[in-house]
């Protein structure tokens, strides 16, 4: 339930203008916004921080650079002082989110939550301060609940408004199955809200449905509703889809330092905007000034460079990100000769392999997976490892073993 109050009315703050622009940063959604800006101003009148929630359901081990992108968020949220929530669905991993999915999402075994849910916050903790963040487990209240809280809980929302969300409705009009059991992980996502009474919860933009789920159910449980954030999916190395391991387009946060700088280095110099808002904890006026000083002519790598070492701080150390940078750079020069053949090849995102057979560096494509595998492989320095690996658009130093080069141009 919500009141009107003359808070919203009045003219922003410093304070809440600037919380306001936190907030806002490189959002997709913010709903309601005039709600967010009455919860901010209410908090900063009786001095007590808001309650905003996040949750990962433990479905894989470890995390990628596109997962951080919420946490980036919660964490900008944290340092204005607010108390966040690091909600690990370890009951709703059982169900398994259908969320963009056009197929039931299998659903995981407890051992696989309990292995899975022992690294999530380990991680997580690269990016939260671990000090001020409270950390809860939906079993906490799911479990209770039992059968007679269950059909309560689901009398509490409709079929034919369940059925409004875009993938229940596609998958029903497309003759594909939907199991029983996939209604009750919206309503148990919403009710997490209502057990942690949330002022504010944070998600993908695959996650609008459950988000507001969470502001329908603590309205029926007579609480104020949170607000919903949504955060934009995070394009991988590629440029072209969003980061996934399936794609071979992700960064790990366990990634070594060297790969981390690395992989980097290898977006491209539009997509590094993009991340920069996305995943740098640099102020915008900052990272406007560098888009700035790139538009006058200075080189963009440098400014990628500086991405490269802050993200690479983050989840190793400053230290780290140094020696990186020297790695990198030192075999980026090392031992290529002043003259070499210079290719013009197109099919971007590439494959390392498909590239090398292109540019005749290797006879066929088996042969030079063969020579990924033996570690025979450098792009700009850098040992290929990943067979799966696609470069985007973009000039790259070829080495095969010790004496082949070649400067390919890839569009």
């Amino acid at each position: 339930m919500t009141t009107d109050s003359p808070l919203a009315d009045a003219p922003l703050s410093p304070e809440i203008a600037h919380a306001l622009a936190v907030t806002r940063r490189g959002v997709e959604e913010l709903l309601p916004e005039h709600e967010w800006i009455r919860k901010l101003q209410r908090s900063a009148l009786k001095g007590e921080p808001l309650r905003i929630k996040l949750g990962l359901d433990p479905t894989a081990p470890d995390i990628h650079l596109g997962h951080t992108v919420v946490l980036n968020k919660m964490r900008q949220l944290q340092d204005l002082g607010h108390q966040v929530i690091f909600l690990i669905g370890d009951f709703t991993s059982m169900i398994g989110d259908p969320s963009g999915r056009n197929t039931t999402r299998p659903a995981l075994t407890a051992e696989q939550i309990k292995a899975n849910a022992q690294t999530y916050y380990e991680q997580a903790s690269k990016v939260l301060d671990p000090e001020r963040t409270e950390i809860r487990y939906n079993s906490e209240w799911s479990d209770p609940l039992g059968a007679r809280g269950m059909i309560e809980l689901a009398s509490r929302y409709t079929v034919a408004r369940m059925m409004e969300r875009d993938d229940f409705d596609k998958r029903f009009r497309g003759g594909q199955s939907i199991s029983v059991h996939e209604f009750l992980y919206p309503l148990m996502q919403g009710y997490d809200s209502v057990a942690l009474k949330a002022d504010l919860e944070l998600g993908g933009t695959d996650q609008k449905f459950n988000l507001l789920m969470g502001r329908h159910l603590q309205q029926e449980y007579g609480q104020e509703p949170q607000c919903v954030l949504t955060m934009p999916l995070l394009e991988g190395t590629d440029g072209v889809d969003k980061m996934s391991k399936s794609k071979a387009n992700y960064i790990g946060i366990n990634e070594d330092a060297n790969t981390m700088f690395a992989k980097v280095l290898s977006i491209s110099d539009e997509l590094m905007w993009r991340w920069y808002t996305l995943l740098s904890f640099e102020s915008m006026d900052t990272i406007n000034g560098l888009r700035q000083q790139v538009n006058q002519g200075r080189n963009p790598k440098e400014v990628k460079v500086l991405l490269a070492k802050e993200i690479t701080s983050r989840f190793h150390d400053r230290a780290a990100a140094d020696a990186a940078e020297q790695d990198f750079m030192l075999r980026s020069r090392g031992g290529v000769p002043d003259q070499i053949d210079e290719l013009a090849l197109s099919g971007a995102p590439l494959g390392v392999a498909a590239m090398l057979k292109a540019a005749g560096l290797a006879p066929s494509t088996s042969e030079a997976n063969r020579l990924i595998d033996g570690g025979g492989v450098r792009v700009d320095g850098v040992v290929i490892s990943d067979r799966a690996l696609r470069l985007p658009a973009g000039s790259y130093v070829v080495q095969v073993g010790k004496r082949r080069f070649a400067r390919i141009n890839l569009s």
